[in-house]
C-alpha cells in the first residue's frame, strides 16, 4: 500500500513512522509512506498557503489553489489515483470499519489541515473526509497518524497473529474486548479468574463473550445496543459470571 501525507509539517510523523509495528511495516515494505509538502505548490514568491479569510473573522484560512494541487500531483497506484481523505473536525467519525476498508486500498492520501481550516471548494478534490473525535487539534497531522496506525496493522503479514486483529474491541464481534491477563496468577492478592487457568476452551470462550457483552453494555451502550443478541445471550447476560 502507498500512504500520502499531504501537510505543511509532515516531519511530525517521521518519529512514529519508526516505531513499533508501523516501522517494521516499512521495513518490509508492506506499505511506503510519501510525504507530500504543501507549501512546494505555493506558486507565490512567499510560499504562503493561507490568507485571510471572507466575510471576516480570526485566524487565516488554508487557500484552494496549493492544496488541489499538491492533491492533482499524487501519482497513481496499480493504475488507480489514491483515495484522497481529509482530515478535518468536521468530518465522519472514523472507525474500524473504516480502517478495513481502506486497508483493502492500494493507496490513500491523507490531507492535513492546519490554521482555522481550508477554503470549502478544496472538498470538491476529495473522496471523504474524516475526524477522529469530538476535539480540534492544531493540525490535522496527528488524526493522520491515527489512520495510518490503524489501516497499516490490517494490511496483509503486518501483525504475527492474524487473529489479533479480529477478536480486539471494536473488532467484527461488535464488542468491546473481554478483559485479558498474563503472568503471575497473583498479583497484590488479586487472582487470574480459575476458568482462564483450567484450560477449557468452550468455557473461555463463554466467558470471555459474557464478559465482553457487559463491559460494552457499561461502558459503551450506543455499540451494545447495534449487537443482536440471541435469546439465550439476553437471559444469560443478566445471570452469574460463567465459571
Amino acid at each position: 500500500m502507498d500512504v500520502h501525507v499531504l501537510s505543511l509539517f509532515p516531519e511530525m510523523l517521521h518519529g512514529f513512522l519508526r516505531a513499533s509495528i508501523v516501522g517494521r511495516a516499512l521495513e518490509e515494505e508492506r506499505v511506503r509512506v510519501h510525504d507530500v509538502q504543501i507549501r512546494s505548490y505555493s506558486t507565490n514568491k512567499h510560499r504562503t498557503v493561507d490568507d485571510t479569510p471572507y466575510g471576516g473573522g480570526s485566524g487565516m484560512v488554508m487557500a484552494a489553489p496549493p492544496l488541489v494541487a499538491a492533491i492533482e500531483s499524487l501519482p497513481g497506484t496499480e493504475g488507480m489515483r489514491p483515495h484522497v481523505i481529509l482530515l478535518t473536525p468536521s468530518g465522519r467519525l472514523f472507525t474500524q470499519r473504516d480502517a478495513e476498508r481502506l486497508a483493502t486500498l492500494p493507496a490513500i492520501a491523507l490531507v492535513c489541515g492546519r490554521y482555522e481550516g481550508m477554503d470549502a471548494r478544496v472538498t470538491a478534490y476529495v473522496d471523504e473526509e474524516l475526524s477522529i473525535g469530538d476535539y480540534v487539534l492544531t493540525g490535522g497531522e496527528l488524526g493522520a497518524a491515527v489512520i495510518l496506525d490503524a489501516v497499516v496493522r490490517l494490511l496483509p503479514g503486518v501483525l504475527g497473529n492474524q487473529h489479533s486483529s479480529i477478536d480486539e474491541s471494536h473488532g467484527r464481534s461488535g464488542t468491546l474486548e473481554y478483559p485479558q491477563y498474563t503472568r503471575p496468577a497473583v498479583f497484590r492478592d488479586v487472582a487470574v479468574p480459575l476458568v482462564l487457568q483450567k484450560g477449557d476452551h468452550k468455557k473461555i470462550a463463554l466467558w470471555r463473550r459474557w464478559h465482553a457483552l457487559r463491559r460494552t453494555r457499561t461502558r459503551r451502550p450506543d455499540l451494545f445496543a447495534a449487537i443482536a443478541l440471541t435469546e439465550r445471550e439476553q437471559k444469560w447476560l443478566d445471570g452469574e459470571e460463567p465459571q
